[in-house]
């Protein structure tokens, strides 16, 4: 994940990934919970990501075209 920072640029402040400003917002407190949740956000993605894929289980219904007529 990229470094995050936040800056105060006059009554405003700015989050930063890197060099590249992303975000701004007015309140400290509020950029700080967008970072955090967009972290985890993040670090859920790439765990659904890593979990491997489960396979399919068979399926136990017949195939209606192999059942025999029981009425002939």
């Amino acid at each position: 994940m990229k470094n995050y920072s936040i800056v105060r640029i006059g009554h405003e402040y700015v989050v930063q990934a890197g060099e590249k400003s992303i975000l701004k917002v007015a309140s400290r407190r509020k950029a700080a919970q967008l970072v955090t949740s967009a972290a985890e956000l993040l670090g859920s993605q790439l765990a659904l990501q890593i979990e491997p894929e489960t396979p399919v289980e068979p399926s136990i219904d017949p195939d209606p075209g192999s059942l025999l007529d029981p009425v002939s």
